[in-house]
């Protein structure tokens, strides 16, 4: 068999990123990990977190909220991204359904505005899940970038130039 003749049988169709990899073992750790710091987080902020808080002077007091509001909107659109992407794994919406759901609540991009004087006063906690979930939703926002930007790709056409040149292989490859 021939150098084109062994690759046009070996052509498979272009994979779909996000169907596999909303399906892989690397999105079930992702999911994991994304659900586990909701429920940290949750767990914090309505217990040593509010302790804390209390005990901040008032500007430090003020951080605290703003940070914490931040926190929590985005963890919520991390989770309700996950979840999305994993009932479209298990079949239970429609990719349509997805995309409707997915345009209820998008991923945005969040700076931290908190002055870092501010922020240094916050409690050390709140500072490590904040970083924490910083992390997770540039990683969440960039497969969510990959799995939109995921297109199929055009077959290939075979340029007459490697069709010429693949039929002087073959006629020399006799002779040798």
């Amino acid at each position: 068999m021939s150098g084109p003749e062994l690759m046009a049988t070996h052509r498979r169709d272009p994979v779909d990123f996000g169907r596999s990899f909303v399906a892989s073992e690397a999105f079930k750790a992702l999911f994991r990990e994304g659900m586990a710091l909701v429920e940290d987080t949750a767990a914090y902020l309505d217990g040593p977190g509010r302790d804390e808080s209390r005990k901040l002077p008032r500007a430090a007091g003020v951080a605290y909220a703003s940070e914490s509001m931040r926190l929590t909107t985005r963890l919520m659109q991390v989770a309700s991204w996950l979840l999305v992407q994993r009932a479209l794994a298990e079949g239970e919406v429609t990719p349509n359904q997805a995309l409707a759901e997915k345009n209820r609540v998008r991923l945005s991009t969040q700076e931290k505005p908190t002055a870092p004087a501010d922020f240094e006063a916050l409690p050390t906690t709140l500072q490590d899940l904040v970083a924490l979930s910083m992390r997770l939703h540039v990683r969440i926002l960039h497969l969510d970038r990959l799995i939109a930007e995921d297109r199929p790709v055009p077959p290939r056409v075979e340029s007459p130039v490697a069709r010429q040149h693949g039929l002087l292989q073959m006629a020399f490859a006799d002779r040798r």
